[in-house]
């Protein structure tokens, strides 16, 4: 099926559609000036992601971006619904492209990442990675004040190795101090442990889906382009601006809920 697509050149897309008390959505323009409809070639797609599929261009499957919309819709407002209540988003990407996007959103949003590799048992085995998130703060905070000076040259070289593999591990998670209620996944197919950790722990997954990725795994299936960096970072600021939504909620909420007291 050959399709006929609008070519967008030198344009500055700024249209999104809101309604109320929901956040932004881009257009669909805005999603084809980014890669969020290029699929993989039709050879290497996954069956389950049909529903999601307009066509195929050159032999490469051409997501249906409209769909996109929709459950970027569902998942946005939930993510903005569940933070207002005090709710935890955990960012999850290990795939190099990404990892930067992850940690840049994820911090400016205040909320956990992970973008180096997924320690095994992060939520299956919460309470030892709260150990070493408290092994690693206590670590870190004595170097600063100088404390760790009082070793020997080599034992501190050792402390810093230790603080740096700490940082790397978990780093992002330090100062999540209870298991998140829902997770975002970039690519399952690259962090299927952690998407794996999720079912096990009740935790809900949202994901971008690519033609080659199972949806069935994701509680909220966003079907989308994963590789592109330009789909990347628009999907991860839209989820941290959701957060950011959530949070002020939340904030605004708290002294109306004192004065009633």
């Amino acid at each position: 099926m050959l399709l006929h697509l609008p070519v967008f050149t030198g344009v500055t897309v700024q249209t999104v559609v809101k309604k109320k008390n929901m956040p932004n959505i881009p257009s669909t323009q805005d999603l084809l000036k980014v890669g969020a409809h290029f699929g993989h070639r039709t050879e290497r797609w996954h069956p389950k992601m049909e529903q999601y599929i307009f066509g195929s261009r050159k032999g490469v499957h051409i997501i249906d971006v409209e769909q996109t919309r929709s459950q970027l819709e569902k998942a946005l407002t939930y993510v903005e619904e569940l933070v207002a209540r005090g709710g935890v988003l955990l960012f999850v990407s290990t795939k190099p492209q990404a990892q930067d996007l992850i940690e840049k959103h994820a911090t400016e949003c205040g909320m956990p990442y992970v973008n180096g590799r997924w320690l095994g048992g992060t939520l299956t085995n919460y309470k030892e990675i709260q150990k070493l998130a408290k092994r690693y703060i206590s670590l870190k905070d004595k170097r600063d004040k100088g404390e760790l000076k009082k070793y020997t040259k080599y034992e501190q070289v050792q402390f810093d190795r230790e603080i740096e593999d700490l940082e790397e591990r978990i780093g992002g998670i330090t100062k999540m101090t209870k298991i998140p209620q829902v997770m975002l996944v970039l690519d399952m197919r690259i962090d299927k442990t952690a998407v794996m950790e999720a079912r096990n722990t009740g935790v809900k997954v949202i994901a971008l889906c690519d033609t080659n990725i199972d949806p069935s795994m994701a509680d909220f299936q966003i079907p989308c382009n994963d590789d592109s960096i330009g789909s990347l970072m628009l999907m991860t600021r839209l989820f941290a601006d959701a957060v950011k939504v959530g949070s002020s909620r939340a904030k605004t909420a708290q002294p109306a809920a004192q004065e009633k007291k």
